[in-house]
């Protein structure tokens, strides 16, 4: 399934997204807003990033609604997307308005390319929607955005260093948090576009049954990478807000 990107970005309109300075602001891949793969993954995970909508969760014989409620409840709050760049805060030194004359700059420089295939994926106890295999322009494009869009990025506190818990992680993942301010950047970035939180072993087959029909349209296809997307966090804690979804229009080499 190919997805077309628009030829201009979309802003939501001004009454849902205050021009105060947010909390944290994100980099992020998502589908266009309505895209049928962005509709099918709202009403999964019973938010919509783009509009703030909420749905009830669907109820399967073998999982009612409150257990799937609960078992998606982690990455509704982010809203459906792939992390380019994890939520950050912005430096002393720029500007929410910085940061978007500079991301509409680097998406319109930026071509769009394809993932080959989708697949679905379990990565430890969680389900995503994964590239089918490592594809070099992903991880490319990928590391780009983190080193491009650093200089916007405030220090990590110690408190969200702790929060990373980094006598867990690997050698690399923990320079990784030191340099970039999140483990899973550079040779360790693996994109995922997650569907659910961390599922108990004993129900694991029946998420993945359940998301295998759910998603079957979307995977075992191609997937545009076609735009970056900022997402903000009004406040700590707060559901993640689409800002802006920024069409990669540069022309290919």
């Amino acid at each position: 399934m190919r997805f077309a990107a628009k030829s201009l970005h979309i802003a939501l309109p001004v009454s849902t997204i205050p021009r105060t300075k947010a909390l944290r602001y994100a980099l992020y891949f998502s589908p266009p807003k309505d895209d049928p793969l962005t509709g099918a993954a709202s009403l999964w995970l019973g938010r919509d990033a783009f509009t703030g909508e909420t749905y009830p969760a669907p109820a399967y014989e073998q999982l009612g609604q409150a257990e799937q409620f609960e078992l998606t409840a982690d990455p509704r709050r982010y809203g459906f997307h792939a992390t380019i760049k994890a939520p950050f805060a912005l430096a002393a030194s720029v500007t929410e308005k910085d940061l978007m004359a500079f991301a509409e700059d680097f998406a319109s420089r930026t071509p769009a390319f394809e993932i080959p295939e989708l697949v679905l994926g379990q990565l430890g106890r969680f389900f995503a929607l994964v590239p089918g295999s490592l594809h070099q322009p992903l991880q490319d494009f990928a590391a780009k955005v983190v080193k491009s869009f650093e200089p916007f990025r405030a220090t990590l506190s110690e408190a969200d260093i702790i929060r990373r818990n980094p006598e867990k992680l690997s050698d690399s993942q923990r320079a990784n948090l030191q340099r970039w301010g999140y483990p899973y950047v550079m040779e360790d970035f693996g994109f995922h576009m997650t569907l659910s939180g961390q599922v108990p072993e004993t129900r694991a087959e029946v998420m993945k049954a359940i998301l295998a029909e759910r998603f079957a349209g979307f995977t075992g296809r191609p997937l545009s990478i076609s735009s970056l997307a900022v997402f903000v966090e009004e406040t700590r804690g707060a559901p993640f807000k689409v800002h802006s979804w920024l069409p990669l229009s540069g022309a290919k080499s």
